[in-house]
């Protein structure tokens, strides 16, 4: 081969904006995916709620009358036509992408409630739930894995990854049905249904109650709200507890065991002095991902556990919904959680490339 036919010199690539380039391009790259995520979500839960039997239409025909089968069925066809579901599936579906192009919702097919204000009703009391079962499932986790770690191999460490074990295996109906019977029922210490009590006057300002008693000067909402918080908030975080003890735990056993934490103790820091300032700020990393991911199960999780509870937030509408079929209800709830699940796991990767500088220059 002579030099003549040697491969053309490649030509020079542009150079990639800045603004694509490094952690911000990364994260406007998985921001951009949003939207799809959703859109592909919002599709999934269009044909799954289709598929389940039963028609919203002949509840409604019955409207809780005797009538005839003459006059149910005549009903039953108006109602079917009046919702627009004697169209076919796929005009339906171009119906309902154009409503999501157009950020609509629709309306409720029982009472015509706007499926936005219905959302915006229920979604502060989801976002309450699942702070609070995370403040309690981080603080029981993170104590306990910390504490089997630096207690490796003794009657402590094995009694707390038995209890670990047991609370993460359990599923969240069970532990809530048995803390309604127990705390609820038994003793009588804890209300086991609703955000507030029925004779308690409350109109939302923000929905958020803590931040409504602190906007309206009413103390006296905050204690009922507690108290009605309680068990539904420790009956989904014991599950996520007992899984965090296990990474948490795993996580410092792998950084005690690295160069830096004996250099540390041979120049006589004390042991607490070496916990704090080396092993918890290197073994936060993978902790931190395992955090987040463990809101969205917690998002998921929620809705079991507003169901046994009967906690007023999204996923209780998202289960009266389906059973109801409810069509717009269910898809505006299943996109509520979803975009909350999505804004959470990009956040994290945001934070986690806050915490580690090695992931800046990607």
């Amino acid at each position: 081969m002579s030099a003549g036919t040697l491969a053309r010199p490649r030509p020079p690539r542009l150079p990639r904006p800045s603004w694509l380039s490094g952690a911000t391009g990364t994260f406007l790259r998985r921001l951009a995916v949003i939207p799809l995520v959703l859109f592909a979500l919002s599709s999934l839960v269009f044909v799954a709620i289709r598929l389940l039997p039963g028609s919203p239409a002949t509840s409604l025909a019955a409207g809780g009358n005797t009538a005839s089968a003459e006059q149910f069925n005549a009903n039953e066809e108006r109602v079917t036509k009046a919702l627009g579901l004697d169209q076919p599936l796929l005009a339906q579906y171009g119906h309902f992408l154009d409503d999501l192009l157009h950020l609509r919702l629709g309306t409720s097919f029982y009472g015509s409630n706007s499926v936005l204000g219905l959302l915006g009703d229920a979604l502060p009391a989801t976002v309450e739930l699942t702070l609070a079962a995370m403040a309690v499932a981080v603080l029981l986790g993170v104590v306990t894995g910390v504490v089997a770690a630096l207690r490796r191999g003794s009657w402590l460490d094995t009694s707390t990854r038995a209890v670990a074990t047991v609370s993460f295996s359990l599923p969240w109906f069970a532990l809530g049905v048995l803390s309604i019977v127990v705390f609820g029922v038994w003793l009588r210490w804890l209300p086991v249904l609703g955000r507030l009590p029925s004779t308690l006057d409350y109109q939302p300002t923000t929905g958020f109650v803590l931040l409504d008693a602190i906007l309206q000067n009413r103390p006296e909402l905050v204690w009922p709200w507690l108290q009605h918080l309680i068990l539904p908030a420790v009956t989904l975080a014991l599950s996520m507890a007992g899984f965090i003890t296990r990474i948490v735990r795993a996580s410092v056993l792998d950084v005690l065991g690295d160069d830096f934490v004996r250099t540390a103790r041979m120049k006589g820091l004390s042991e607490h002095a070496v916990v704090r300032r080396h092993v918890l700020r290197n073994a936060w990393l993978p902790i931190v991902i395992v955090l987040g991911l463990q809101f969205g199960s917690l998002l998921g999780g929620s809705v079991i556990t507003e169901t046994v509870f009967s906690y007023p937030g999204v996923g209780h509408l998202l289960v009266q919904g389906v059973l109801q079929r409810d069509y717009p209800v269910v898809q505006g709830a299943a996109l509520a959680i979803a975009l909350l699940f999505t804004l959470v796991n990009h956040a994290v990767d945001l934070l986690y490339t806050v915490l580690d500088p090695r992931l800046r220059k990607g």
